[in-house]
């Protein structure tokens, strides 16, 4: 797996609050809905590298049993 880049990002108060509850309201930590919103941006005007990776999937990794192989 990739290394994530850690950035500093300062937000006035009111913006952040706005975030998070736009998070809460998609299940998603207000870090996670800040890359959704830059992904989204960075699509629509266009400039989304062809090799950025996809979006984290939400929730918790799968329990990898006999009954999740994939063989079929």
């Amino acid at each position: 797996m990739v290394e994530r880049k850690k950035v500093l990002l300062r937000l006035d108060p009111v913006i952040h609050d706005a975030v998070a509850r736009w998070a809460n309201d998609e299940l998603r930590s207000t870090n996670a809905q800040i890359e959704f919103m830059l992904r989204r941006a960075l699509a629509e005007a266009g400039r989304l590298p062809d090799g950025a990776g996809g979006p984290t999937r939400r929730g918790r990794p799968r329990k990898e049993g006999p009954e999740d192989s994939s063989e079929e």
